[in-house]
């Protein structure tokens, strides 16, 4: 195969995922496997291996950024957009946990107090899974504030005109 033929990146999304996710995996030294999943909706990375906890980073910065960068690429000459999800270890659902979890202490928190609550800088898809978690809540409102990447989520008791 010539050097042309080899650089040439792949024409299907999930593929162009899989290269992505695969090579970084490798530059990063991470002793891994990537299985990609695709749907009509959305495409999946998954990475198990040893010493996957390089891929996701500090507060999963990292795994955040190769997640970005495979959404931009499988976006690339596509028709209709996919989500794009790069996960290792089960990182994402254990962090959804955690969120879910800072959120119903803060709701909690900011009921009993009558105070606003502020949660940790997060990222816009963990925000997002804080305003849809406490969105049907009595009493509780959600509105994001500040700018990236402390951008972070407030939680508030609803003022009542009584």
């Amino acid at each position: 195969m010539s050097e042309e033929q080899q650089a040439a990146p792949p024409v299907d999304a999930a593929e162009r995922v899989r290269g992505i996710v695969e090579r970084v995996i490798d530059a990063l030294g991470v002793d891994g496997t990537v299985d990609v999943i695709e749907t009509d909706r959305q495409i999946t990375a998954v990475v198990d291996g040893e010493d996957v906890g390089r891929l996701i980073g500090r507060r999963g910065q990292t795994i955040d950024a190769v997640q970005l960068i495979c959404y931009r690429a499988a976006q690339r000459g596509a028709k209709e957009r996919k989500r794009v999800i790069v996960d290792a270890a089960g990182y994402r659902e254990r962090r959804r946990e955690q969120v879910i979890g800072q959120a119903e202490r803060a709701a909690a928190r900011a009921l009993e107090t009558g105070r606003e609550i502020e949660l940790e800088p997060m990222s816009a898809t963990e925000r997002k899974i804080v305003h849809d978690h406490l969105k049907g809540r009595p009493g509780i409102e959600t509105f994001s504030e500040g700018d990236e990447p402390d951008r972070c989520v407030i939680v508030a008791p609803l003022v009542t005109d009584e």
